[in-house]
């Protein structure tokens, strides 16, 4: 049964509180964040969307938000099979599910581990698949030392590593002529220190080691695949590309100059392709 109360929680099957935003009536659309943020990074989406007559459901990640901020779980199939539980709990039918970037990789191994019987279509919006780190099978993704990297800047100063990451490479504020917005740096800062530390040190793993080149072949439901040619966060040759051909009925969509944060720089155009892409 749909309730009408606009944000709730569910409880998963491991006892984790995962905390859900559900407005409106109409066809579900799905949104699963980013790393290390919550559901707020879909406050355009959800309005732009609940406005066009959807029905619009976003959750925290466990450890993100206001989830239960638990020790462990803090990998893709934990994090696939509590978006299940989010999914079971509204009892939604012919959703759509959009996911940026870690978000992306959530999606896919939700689709490919619980099935499409529940699910129309997918959006992957800079997302990690299917695979960002380095090795020997895939030559383009990023070497081990930068995720290391990130890992030792949230372990030494958390506070600091989020306002530079925010301010600099995810919008791309650190470009040439690029004009930062001090409200988008001061939420993403605000959206990550809400989560535990813990959850967003284990994430990094998850999001960057996480292989999703055999779930990417299992899906057989469109799927829209959105990246910026300049996301400095999930390289671009390493990822959209490849998510595309390994799809069945994937549709890759590039965007000259997009950052990795382009559902909030450009808000418009990504809202407008993927209103496109369901009606289409």
């Amino acid at each position: 049964m749909h309730n009408d109360r606009f944000t709730d929680y569910v409880t998963t099957g491991d006892g984790v509180r995962i905390f859900y935003k559900d407005w409106g009536s109409g066809t579900p659309i799905v949104f699963s964040h980013g790393w290390p943020l919550s559901a707020d990074d879909w406050d355009n989406q959800m309005l732009f969307f609940l406005g066009q007559g959807f029905r619009v459901i976003a959750h925290d990640r466990r450890g993100h938000g206001r989830s239960s901020q638990v020790s462990g779980g803090h990998d893709m199939d934990h994090y696939a099979d509590d978006l299940a539980a989010v999914v079971r709990h509204l009892d939604l039918r012919g959703a759509i599910h959009v996911g940026h970037s870690t978000g992306g990789g959530e999606v896919v191994r939700y689709l490919a581990s619980h099935g499409e019987e529940r699910a129309a279509r997918a959006v992957l919006i800079a997302a990690v698949p299917p695979l960002m780190l380095r090795t020997d099978a895939n030559p383009e993704g990023l070497p081990i030392d930068v995720f290391d990297g990130l890992r030792a800047q949230l372990a030494a100063n958390r506070a600091q590593f989020y306002r530079d990451i925010a301010a600099g490479p995810f919008y791309g504020y650190n470009r040439p002529g690029a004009e930062p917005r001090e409200g988008v740096i001061a939420n993403w800062w605000r959206q990550g220190m809400q989560g535990a530390a813990k959850a967003h040190y284990d994430g990094i793993a998850a999001f960057s080691e996480t292989d999703f080149t055999a779930d990417l072949r299992k899906l057989a439901l469109p799927v829209l695949v959105q990246h910026g040619d300049d996301d400095q966060v999930v390289p671009y040759r390493a990822s959209a590309p490849l998510t595309a051909r390994l799809l069945q009925r994937g549709t890759l969509k590039t965007y000259a100059g997009f950052p990795h944060g382009m559902p909030t720089t450009h808000a418009q155009r990504i809202n407008a392709d993927i209103l496109a892409f369901i009606r289409g």
